[in-house]
């Protein structure tokens, strides 16, 4: 941890080699991801978009060996690694795989800490405090993803390993900015099935957090489950509201007019056409 005005940091090493959670990857990074990651991570800071940061970046004496476009070809790289900053890096998977691991006093345990440490709003005696959680989750999930999308950027693997229970945007691995608007923009050139691609963000989003819900059921009793499912129901609307707030304040448009709506979809498809 890493305390400054009161605030407590985690730091993490991306590139520093194998841990228990590498699988069959080596650890490393190559100096291009490395760079890219720290200059992203900075910019969608200054862009007002909940984020990790980048603290620096060491170039490593270690070569990697990397195939950049999945074709084949696979080329020796010079390593790097960025040491990089979260409130937390705790994700849905964190959670996923102790629920499917039948690890519920663990993952009970877990939660307690992170609701604890990162959602003052939330009272550790509350019985309900498990939801409360989820439904915050859930509306700042929405809000993230509509940032997102307010500034063209598709994240590229948004698995439940790369959604923060925090909401922040973490793990900038195969991203991009769109150059001009198309809904079907993928930067992650290993997404063949175009699942990731930039406009079915949202509808990602919902799936990620339907497998938080079913990762949260065995700690919650019958009606809690029930309350959980409706506020799951209510993404899509809370990313809408978002989404449209987020495009009227681009297009100056101050006060409420029920052809907002249609002019953001005409704009958005015009802007397909050009």
């Amino acid at each position: 941890y890493f305390c400054r005005h009161g605030e407590r940091w985690e730091l993490q090493l991306k590139g520093s080699g194998k841990t228990p959670y590498s699988r069959n990857g080596d650890g490393r990074a190559v100096l291009r991801s490395s760079v890219r990651e720290f200059l992203c991570s900075e910019a969608m800071y200054y862009l007002g978009i909940p984020t990790s940061r980048a603290a620096s970046l060491v170039v490593s004496d270690d070569d990697v060996w990397r195939d950049q476009f999945y074709n084949g070809n696979i080329k020796k790289e010079r390593g790097a690694i960025v040491l990089r900053l979260a409130k937390s890096w705790f994700r849905i998977g964190s959670l996923e795989i102790l629920a499917h691991s039948g690890e519920l006093d663990l993952q009970r345990r877990l939660l307690d800490f992170i609701i604890q440490e990162h959602f003052p709003s939330i009272a550790m005696n509350d019985s309900n405090r498990y939801l409360e959680f989820f439904s915050t989750v859930v509306s700042e999930t929405a809000n993230l993803i509509a940032l997102w999308m307010s500034v063209g950027f598709a994240h590229g693997v948004c698995n439940t390993d790369n959604f923060s229970l925090l909401s922040i945007t973490i793990d900038y691995g195969p991203f991009g900015f769109m150059d001009s608007y198309d809904p079907n923009f993928v930067p992650n050139t290993s997404d063949d099935e175009r699942r990731y691609k930039i406009g079915n963000q949202a509808n990602v989003g919902l799936f990620n957090l339907s497998k938080l819900l079913q990762a949260l059921k065995p700690l919650l009793d019958a009606r809690q489950k029930q309350l959980a499912s409706q506020i799951l129901e209510w993404y899509g609307e809370c990313y809408y509201i978002r989404f449209t707030e987020l495009f009227k304040t681009k297009l100056g448009l101050l006060e409420e007019n029920e052809d907002d709506n249609y002019l953001i979809a005409f704009l958005l498809k015009v802007s397909l056409l050009c």
